[in-house]
């Protein structure tokens, strides 16, 4: 049977189960990565599980998010996970080295590897040819003690490429141009693999935004071939030992299709507030610019940031805008400062940033209010610049630098020639030095020495709630309604005020909502504390979509949520709330969502025995019935009974 490149490498990996779609299964990590805002808890829960050296290839630890130091809470989260690193045989990326998706395709990643992160842009690394996958922190700390993954088989949805680009577009372009035909669920359950002759138009780090925005279809991952290109790129970074050809089967066949053809792509962007609310650059017009911010996992190689010092280069950024660029490893920096790009920006009026996640997650330089931000990034969501009121546009690094320049969002297809613009042709280095400056290799230890050394554990890290085992009886308050996607941010914001507390959770749980309605961690808090001991967060569709953040369910637990009802779930988000936990079950009939109120005590009787069918029955307390469907998997329904993940492992472990 002819297989697609994506169940190729699951089958390298399986470990149990089989591939059908639909089914579970557990495959074999090979690595992993981490980053400062999700990795603390994902190495307290890893402390939690007592283990020994890590059981992957390799796992990478990296500091890139919570870099502003306004405090002492950053740093101390910063040496307690390098503390834990040195423990458990993981290397640690120091803050500065750059961003951990850029970091590891220049770094680490390898063809037909499986990579496992605790960041919903992991996928970034299918432009190698592997298979990336964001998760929770939990699952890649249970990656890291039992070096496997437990996974429901996705689809496989083909995106055949053909054509090549014309000049001014780019591959941050066709990514909006697939969110645009699948929208925001459209990847839900499944694996998007590119294939076509128009594959080999594209260059790795095209790839890997293509694969990075994949993450906003709410795919499992992204994976591309690994061929001639793959190999130049790996050359580039003295990793050629590390290339190897993969590729679908010949004839193989795909679940779902979509076909772009490379050649009609315009410049695109995605308008606020959803990454897949995307139109021509010509059709939105002159709209005036306040701010462009350059850079993020999607969107800061060097060949975007080349394009981009190009256009700047000899004109001035508009007096009415603030540039800032972020670049995305130590590697490219020390280059753009060698080749005379860097003052290029910075002569421009550029203001140049560390090489950090930064804007992205709302860590610095949000916009003035009521502002317009055109941002290369990779979410637009309301709030998340850490303004509420900033409308935020995602472009291509060709589309921001020339709008940077003329004040006003400018299609450079249409209009680059007329303002003197020449198209950047950007030539690659034949090497790029990697700065191993920014690397703490794990010491080697013995096995009779591997609890050394200690943990550094700062005052403002807390232990992280656990769930509780389910009872004969599950009832509970509904204290909060919300609508459909609904993103991780809204669920637990996450900006430069609340980042430096992602180790304290019962901190955190005070800011639960509070984009969607203030008064949810107050009535959170008094279900709890009331006789019916605990809440029910009612969702719309594609609940929790965005971020892989396991904080968005950790925060509902800590408030004593016990169960989400949703018409759909994101797929990490779902993992999370199992992880926690916290029962997700799905509206059966979808009129139903709005026949529940604030305030409504609901029941689930003989909840161990309906956990195990397919089908749930929630009573309100005047007697009417909903039916719900059940969707966990079998491994998911002992998560469930034990009251969470680490539960189920230490009740195993007994």
């Amino acid at each position: 049977m002819a297989d697609t490149l994506a169940i190729k490498i699951l089958k390298d990996h399986l470990l149990e189960g089989e591939i059908t779609s639909g089914a579970a299964i557990k495959i074999k990590i090979d690595q992993t990565l981490t980053q400062d805002s999700t990795g603390t808890m994902a190495y307290l829960q890893l402390e939690a599980m007592e283990p020994g050296m890590v059981k992957t290839e390799l796992s990478v630890a990296y500091i890139d998010h919570n870099t502003l130091q306004t405090g002492f809470e950053n740093a101390d989260d910063h040496a307690f996970i390098k503390s834990v690193a040195a423990r458990h045989g993981i290397l640690f990326g120091k803050p500065g080295g750059g961003i951990c998706h850029q970091l590891h395709l220049e770094n680490y990643g390898a063809p037909g590897k499986t990579l496992l992160g605790s960041d919903s842009h992991t996928p970034t690394c299918g432009g190698i040819g592997m298979i990336a996958i964001g998760a929770g922190g939990l699952d890649v700390a249970v990656a890291m003690a039992q070096g496997s993954y437990t996974m429901t088989v996705p689809k496989v949805l083909g995106v055949e490429l053909s054509g090549e680009l014309r000049p001014w577009a780019s591959a941050k372009d066709v990514i909006l141009y697939v969110l645009k035909q699948l929208t925001v669920k459209g990847g839900v359950g499944k694996i998007v693999e590119y294939h076509g002759e128009g594959v080999k138009s594209l260059s790795v780090t095209d790839r890997a935004t293509i694969a990075n925005m994949g993450a906003e279809l709410g795919a499992t991952t992204t994976v591309f071939p690994s061929d001639e290109n793959t190999r130049a790129f790996l050359s580039q970074q003295g990793r050629e030992k590390d290339w190897r050809p993969l590729a679908a089967d010949e004839g193989a066949v795909y679940d779902e299709s979509l076909k772009v053809d490379l050649s009609q792509i315009v410049p695109l962007a995605a308008m606020p507030h959803s990454p897949d609310n995307v139109d021509t650059i010509k059709n939105i017009g002159h709209i005036k610019v306040d701010q462009v911010a350059i850079g993020s996992c999607t969107n800061a190689s060097f060949t975007d940031l080349m394009k981009a010092a190009a256009i700047l280069k000899g004109r001035s950024v508009s007096e009415g805008v603030s540039l800032v660029v972020s670049p995305g490893s130590a590697a490219i920096l020390s280059k753009l400062a060698e080749n005379g790009a860097l003052a290029a920006m910075i002569d421009a009026g550029a203001r140049i940033l560390e090489n950090t996640c930064g804007p992205c997650i709302g860590m610095g330089q949000s916009p003035k209010s009521g502002a317009v931000s055109l941002r290369t990034f990779n979410r637009n969501f309301k709030g998340r610049s850490g303004t509420l009121d900033a409308d935020v546009y995602l472009v291509s690094p060709e589309t921001a630098a020339i709008s940077a320049v003329t004040g006003v969002l400018t299609d450079p297809m249409s209009e680059a020639e007329d303002l003197g613009i020449a198209y950047p042709a950007v030539k690659l280095p034949d090497r790029f030095e990697q700065n191993r400056n920014f690397v703490v290799m794990p010491p080697a230890m013995p096995p009779e020495k591997r609890d050394m050394p200690n943990i550094e554990m700062g005052p403002n890290i807390k232990p992280f709630p656990h769930g509780e085992a389910l009872g004969q009886t599950l009832t509970a308050e509904v204290t909060l309604i919300a609508g459909d996607n609904i993103t991780t941010d809204d669920i637990m914001p996450s900006d430069s005020r609340l980042l430096p507390y992602r180790s304290n959770v019962p901190h955190l749980a005070n800011y639960c909502f509070e984009k969607i309605d203030a008064g949810f961690a107050a009535r959170a808090e008094a279900a709890k504390a009331s006789t019916h001991g605990g809440g029910i967060i009612v969702g719309g569709d594609n609940y929790g979509q965005g971020s892989s953040r396991e904080h968005a369910a950790l925060a509902p637990l800590q408030l004593g949520t016990r169960a989400v009802l949703a018409k759909s779930f994101a797929r990490i988000h779902r993992s999370n709330l199992i992880n926690s936990g916290i029962l997700p079950l799905v509206f059966r009939d979808p009129s139903d969502y709005g026949k529940l109120r604030l305030g409504d005590v609901l029941t689930i009787e003989n909840a161990p025995a309906q956990i195990e069918s397919d089908t749930v029955i929630v009573k309100t307390q005047s007697g009417e019935a909903y039916s719900f469907l059940n969707t966990l998997s079998a491994p998911e329904k002992d998560i469930i009974l034990a009251g969470g993940k680490i539960n189920a492992i230490r009740r195993d472990a007994k």
